[in-house]
């Protein structure tokens, strides 16, 4: 990881997270509402519907909303009936992005992730265009100073499959999205907790972006991020603050 830092980048993606609240817990009951609908309300037997709780509970959701999100995708309430829709492209210097929504309305949804890339200095790529470049991982980060050794006997007895040290000294456990949830438990029963710990895309290589390609990237990001629809927003680039 030369020339830039993975902790930085990680530090601002959680606080640009926690400035987006209200719109996370909008996103996750949307996530609930979706996961209950494919694979029913228990989340015993549902490992979405069980992730998708997780995350709600650690960003503070009230468990009512959580209930209520359950009940509407089994059928108990109504509401939307929400589709998942994925959509690549390209930004700044040709780094790759995926684009994950759910939406009510395909037309609005395409109409506005197409208006975002093209007026932000991107473009809207066909299905798979870079969707290769990623893998489907569970990702947990964790803070330069981590006892190394210990963490990786305890990632690697919970089912882990990598352990990475970056060059900034910080910590990274790979896994399968499927063993996420076991991992996750076990590193927090060896006392392990992640700064970031999530199931995501992890670009397979990363394409560093400085100065006004940095500027201009991480708006078009922003941009996509914001708009009502999208879950996540994926990309190989790496803002270099420096």
């Amino acid at each position: 990881m030369a020339g830039h830092s993975k902790w930085a980048n990680i530090k601002h993606k959680k606080a640009a997270t926690d400035a987006k609240r209200g719109k996370i817990w909008t996103r996750l009951i949307k996530e609930i509402t979706v996961a209950a609908r494919l694979g029913g309300g228990d989340s015993d037997i549902n490992p979405r519907l069980r992730l998708s709780m997780d995350k709600a509970m650690d960003a503070n959701m009230p468990k009512d909303n959580i209930t209520r999100a359950i009940q509407r995708g089994v059928g108990g309430l109504d509401g939307a009936t929400y589709e998942e829709i994925r959509y690549e492209g390209y930004g700044i210097q040709g780094a790759a992005v995926i684009v994950d929504t759910m939406t009510d309305n395909r037309i609005r949804t395409v109409a506005e992730v197409r208006h975002a890339f093209s007026k932000y200095g991107g473009n809207m790529g066909q299905d798979g265009s870079v969707a290769f470049q990623f893998d489907h991982v569970g990702q947990f980060l964790f803070a330069p100073g981590t006892a190394e050794d210990a963490l990786m006997e305890a990632a690697l007895e919970a089912g882990a499959d990598d352990v990475a040290t970056h060059d900034d000294g910080s910590l990274e456990v790979i896994c399968s999205p499927n063993d996420f949830s076991q991992v996750k438990s076990a590193l927090e029963a060896a006392g392990f907790k992640a700064e970031l710990a999530e199931v995501t895309m992890k670009p397979q290589v990363e394409v560093v972006l400085t100065g006004e390609d940095a500027q201009k990237m991480q708006k078009l990001l922003d941009v996509l991020e914001n708009l009502d629809d999208v879950q996540e927003v994926y990309t190989n680039a790496v803002i270099d603050e420096e």
